[in-house]
């Protein structure tokens, strides 16, 4: 990985990405669809401007992650969250422009609809967006984000959506749109489980984000009914007061944790959890995790989220409270591993990464994105 400050031209950008998530942090749909398309082609990945950096005027920043270059803009001013509609961010398009010379007939591919109108200085070839999530029904979410989300439906050239429920509101504005669900790598998460020692306690896991879509009543209510397990919950805390998280003896926040080490943070755990609140944010989710703890061999129980009872409702234990999920995960940690396993196999198949991207890839105007080239090896 290489750092540089803005002041140099790439030869030709062929994809360039908008994302309200950054490159480095968790790895999700994002990551996993860029980095298969980027293969092949020069790929970009904009990322909201970043403030409290001690810039005294905005610079562009980029550096490269294997056949991705990470962009962003640093803003004067102490830290806060910026997105790409902030005043601060209004010289970005122009900053961007001249970073990447000659974009006409580029594909510009959205993430964040905010970053629409930076794709008018690009000149795209055409405009893709992958509506991975409701956005404008998290908490703290501009005003204009639900206006550019219409914009960018109307707009677009193709719209993805990634689970059902995202699928079945945007196919309201798009009927074209074409549903995506997120994928998995299963020969990832293939890994030799470590012996635990006779007098370890058992441990039901969360991997992911902590924001305002867990439960975090219901995680306390279950390390309460479970004195004798491990609750771990592994994840950066995002959008939430640190101070809200219920403390417990036997519950344990370990903090993030890589893409690379993710196998072995699951071969930790006995039994996965999915303790969504059901809420205007988890209203339309539709969690890339599931299939993770499925390729890991774990059992999961999981609150009833709308695509998760429609996907996989016949492979999780769903349950309403600390009560159900306490005792569906003493059931869960009984059940023979063996006939799980067979019953995911063909799930897991279906829904590989690889294969997600190419179909993706097959919809995008002809001569846009060059074949994938699936190469042997792992993510950086």
């Amino acid at each position: 990985m290489s750092s540089s400050s803005y002041g140099w031209s790439i030869r030709l950008a062929e994809l360039v990405v908008f994302s309200h998530l950054r490159w480095v942090f968790v790895w999700q749909r994002p990551q996993h669809i860029v980095w298969r398309l980027a293969r092949r082609h020069e790929t970009f990945f904009v990322e909201e401007p970043l403030a409290g950096t001690g810039v005294a005027e905005p610079t562009l920043r980029s550096e490269k992650h294997g056949p991705v270059t990470r962009v962003w803009l640093e803003v004067p001013g102490p830290e806060r969250h910026v997105d790409f509609g902030d005043p601060a961010a209004a010289t970005y398009d122009a900053r961007l422009q001249e970073l990447l010379g000659e974009t006409q007939g580029c594909l510009a591919w959205l993430y964040t609809p905010l970053a629409l109108p930076l794709t008018a200085a690009l000149r795209p070839r055409a405009i893709v967006y992958d509506v991975m999530d409701d956005l404008a029904s998290f908490s703290g979410a501009p005003a204009e984000l639900r206006f550019r989300h219409q914009q960018a439906l109307q707009e677009a050239d193709i719209v993805f959506a990634g689970g059902r429920s995202l699928h079945a509101s945007v196919a309201r504005h798009r009927p074209d749109a074409h549903l995506f669900p997120s994928g998995v790598e299963p020969e990832h998460y293939a890994v030799v489980r470590p012996k635990r020692a006779a007098d370890a306690p058992p441990v039901a896991g969360y991997v992911g984000v902590v924001d305002e879509r867990l439960d975090l009543a219901l995680l306390e209510g279950l390390a309460e009914r479970l004195p004798s397990w491990e609750i771990r919950v592994v994840g950066p805390v995002v959008k939430i007061d640190p101070a809200m998280l219920p403390q417990r003896p036997n519950l344990v926040y370990t903090g993030s944790e890589t893409y690379a080490r993710l196998p072995e943070v699951m071969a930790g755990f006995d039994v996965a959890l999915m303790p969504f609140a059901l809420n205007e944010a988890t209203r339309s989710i539709s969690p890339t995790k599931t299939l993770e703890y499925f390729a890991a061999g774990l059992p999961v129980v999981s609150t009833r989220v709308p695509d998760v009872v429609t996907d996989y409702g016949e492979l999780v234990s769903l349950a309403d409270d600390p009560e159900g999920f306490a005792a569906a995960c003493e059931r869960a940690r009984k059940e023979p591993a063996e006939r799980r396993l067979e019953q995911l196999a063909p799930v897991l198949d279906r829904q590989r990464w690889d294969a997600i991207a190419e179909r993706m890839r097959a919809l995008l105007p002809t001569g846009a994105v060059p074949a994938l080239r699936v190469e042997a090896g792992g993510l950086e």
